[in-house]
């Protein structure tokens, strides 16, 4: 209940200046926790509450209300009930609720014990026909019998709730490559919901959850991993992998061309023994011949011997010998 100011209420007069009147008779019951007057507002025509602010400790936004009355022709105001009532902003508690309607489902811990209601609905003696073929064929092969059965009606309403937890109309299984009455981890349920529910057993799934058969997830028993080189990109890169390369490769070797035929390498091995002749002469005359004055005659044949195109050449070959002209002594008929 709120409160308004005096002048804003059409409260009749004599009610709207009651003010003193219903505070002294809250100090009469309540010496202590009486606020500032709060205003006033009218019941009807011969009364009016006035709302003072609560100062009482743990009653924040709590208003004391007193009711004062006064007939069309009265001329004195009399106070008929005061209250103690929660104002606009007041913490109160919540509203009440039978203990048989608190516990939600899921509120069950381990020893809690939990009767269903009386002329439940869900439930029917067990003797009696309950619908469902499997059920009451079973009853009667082994001759006994349940002290009740789920009836037609409890079986609806679970199949909806089920059907709403884990459905086909789920985000997880509008996502999913197939459903769940195609799945290796789906447990057909007995009876007459068999058609339609059974229990997911896949850990990383639905795991105990009873499920639509048109459910599903991404855990699906028929899920392949999708194969593949690695990204479109760029390719797999394997740091323990080793190229390897023949030394082959590495460092080729230098083909040496066969001789064409035996002549050619007769030739060829004639060659080097006169090279290596010459250059025996050749080293001999070096070191054993005097620098001499230079003479107008000499045997052509000698001089033939050491000439050669350029003196100045240098031969990496280890048979090249550069050989040098030495002019024989003065009277001297040859050279060495």
């Amino acid at each position: 209940m709120s409160a308004v100011g005096v002048s804003e209420s059409g409260v009749r007069p004599i009610l709207a200046e009651a003010v003193g009147l219903a505070r002294r008779a809250l100090l009469d019951l309540e010496p202590i926790g009486v606020g500032a007057h709060l205003g006033v507002t009218a019941e009807d025509e011969s009364s009016a509450t006035h709302h003072f602010a609560a100062t009482l400790p743990g009653y924040h936004g709590w208003q004391w209300a007193v009711v004062v009355a006064a007939p069309p022709e009265a001329t004195v105001v009399t106070v008929s009930e005061s209250a103690l009532l929660p104002g606009p902003e007041a913490l109160v508690a919540p509203d009440f609720i039978p203990w048989e309607q608190r516990i939600r489902p899921g509120d069950l811990a381990p020893g809690d014990l939990l009767a269903p209601p009386l002329g439940d609905p869900r439930l029917v003696p067990g003797y009696v026909a309950t619908g469902d073929p499997v059920v009451d064929e079973v009853a009667l092969e082994l001759g006994l019998g349940r002290t009740q059965a789920l009836s037609r009606e409890g079986r609806e309403e679970a199949g909806d709730r089920w059907f709403s937890e884990y459905g086909p109309d789920t985000d997880m299984a509008r996502a999913a490559p197939s459903t769940c009455g195609l799945c290796g981890f789906y447990v057909p349920l007995a009876g007459a919901l068999r058609a339609a529910f059974g229990v997911c057993a896949n850990a990383m799934g639905a795991d105990g959850h009873v499920v639509h058969i048109a459910y599903g997830c991404g855990a699906h028993s028929d899920v392949v991993l999708p194969s593949g080189n690695g990204s479109p990109l760029y390719e797999a890169y394997d740091d323990a992998a080793v190229d390897l390369i023949p030394i082959a490769e590495l460092r080729p070797e230098i083909a040496t061309p066969a001789p064409e035929s035996a002549d050619a390498t007769a030739e060829a091995t004639a060659e080097v023994a006169d090279t290596a002749e010459a250059a025996e002469v050749a080293a001999e005359v070096v070191e054993v011949a005097p620098v001499v004055a230079p003479v107008t005659s000499v045997d052509d044949d000698a001089v033939a011997l050491f000439e050669v195109p350029d003196p100045d050449a240098v031969y990496d070959d280890a048979w090249a010998v550069t050989a040098v002209r030495v002019e024989p002594e003065s009277g001297a008929s040859e050279a060495r």
